[in-house]
């Protein structure tokens, strides 16, 4: 009998922020397929016996490649296990569960979603920063910050992001933090436009700095503000200093 492969929102970091939802599959699984960004603690809460396997990212290079990772969910579910494919974040925002579940449905496997609270939101939220506001945008748009110097065919509308207005929040950019910054700018986004990173959003190490889109590559390096880290672009920004940490 063929299994079940269901992918989980493991939320922002904090493990006490995955869904009840989440839990219950997590605790109930033969296998887990985690990625970097799932809290660790997460892992303890796996029945006696379960498989772990760890198909994280580090340092920008993939443990395990995506095709093998979709290769190792088919494999278990076709031998009759329950699969949990743990996600940071939420699998459908820049976390491949589409893409993943589209292989699942058509190697036959019954596959199931599990929303997770999603680091675009939680994380600035945590430091002070709603990305909606009355008073500051009414509107808010995801990209994603990694997409590689050598495309041709980017398809990141930067000038667009740069006219649109409202909020942008960055994710997985930071590599790119000062290129992103200088292709808003050139764009026509004002240099003075307040932008915060928040690093590791919902744990005990989370960070955050504010500055403005000329400066925050720079602040950044000298407060030392790596990845994993989410970039808020717009005045929503400017209210870190006015509410501070909210955790």
């Amino acid at each position: 009998m063929t299994g079940l492969v269901t992918l989980v929102g493991a939320g922002p970091g904090d493990p006490k922020l995955i869904t009840v939802a989440g839990l219950e599959a997590l605790r109930s699984a033969d296998v887990v397929v985690y990625d970097s960004l799932a809290g660790k603690e997460l892992l303890d809460e796996a029945k006696e016996g379960a498989e772990l396997i760890d198909v994280g990212k580090r340092g920008g290079h993939h443990k395990v490649e995506q095709d093998e990772i979709n290769r190792i969910m088919i494999e278990r579910a076709k031998a009759g296990s329950t699969v949990v494919r743990l996600k940071g974040g939420d699998p459908f925002l820049f976390g491949r569960g589409g893409e993943e579940a589209q292989e699942l449905r058509a190697a036959g496997i019954e596959v199931r979603v599990i929303p997770g609270v999603t680091s675009a939101i939680a994380a600035p939220a945590l430091a002070g920063v709603p990305v909606t506001h009355r008073d500051h945008a009414s509107f808010v748009t995801f990209v994603t910050g990694h997409e590689s110097e050598d495309r041709e065919d980017e398809r990141i509308d930067w000038k667009g992001l740069a006219t649109l207005g409202g909020t942008i929040v960055i994710l997985m950019g930071m590599a790119r933090l000062g290129r992103n910054m200088e292709r808003l700018m050139d764009g026509g986004l004002d240099p003075s436009t307040p932008v915060a990173v928040v690093r590791c959003g919902s744990r005990p190490e989370q960070r955050s700095v504010l500055a403005t889109a000329a400066t925050i590559e720079r602040r950044c390096r000298e407060e030392n503000i790596g990845s994993p880290a989410i970039t808020v672009v717009g005045s929503v920004a400017s209210l870190l200093d006015v509410l501070g940490d909210l955790r």
